[in-house]
């Protein structure tokens, strides 16, 4: 049996900052980025399922992205909670923004790694997670893929 790639596309935009970085992203900035989610496993054979044909249903991978990124990170602010932005991050929300807080430096390179943990953890079994690309402009991007995490 085939092994087949299935990719799609999703849009949000986020703001952060790079606490302690020695270049203007050390201030709050924007970003409108796009993720590729890529997963790989065989197409359901059994003509009496429902997706037959399908590695998995467009929609079905459109609402894990979703859950787990989208509407997470969409529209929200992502700062490092070990850093001094922690008092700005209280201060945003007790005036209603969203504030996303992460144990990391919030980079494409950090949170890519942090899109992957979420959306592999939540694909069925029969599939998995082949790659993720995270565009932050037209011209930088990281990607991320599964077969280079085997050491």
């Amino acid at each position: 049996m085939s092994k087949i790639r299935i990719t799609k596309e999703f849009t949000f935009e986020t703001a952060h900052a790079l606490h302690g970085y020695d270049g203007k992203c050390k201030n709050i900035h924007g970003h409108s980025y796009k993720l590729s989610v890529t997963v790989i496993g065989e197409p359901i054979e059994d003509a009496t399922h429902v997706k037959c044909g399908m590695v998995i249903d467009f929609g079905d991978l459109k609402k894990i992205v979703k859950n787990e990124v989208v509407d997470v990170w969409d529209h929200a602010t992502i700062l490092n909670k070990n850093t001094p932005h922690l008092q700005l991050a209280k201060q945003l929300t007790e005036l209603g923004h969203d504030i996303v807080l992460v144990d990391y430096q919030p980079t494409s390179e950090k949170m890519i790694e942090d899109f992957a943990v979420r959306i592999s953890s939540k694909l069925p079994e029969h599939m998995k997670l082949h790659s993720l690309k995270l565009r932050e402009t037209e011209t930088a991007f990281a990607e991320w893929f599964a077969k280079d995490q085997l050491t």
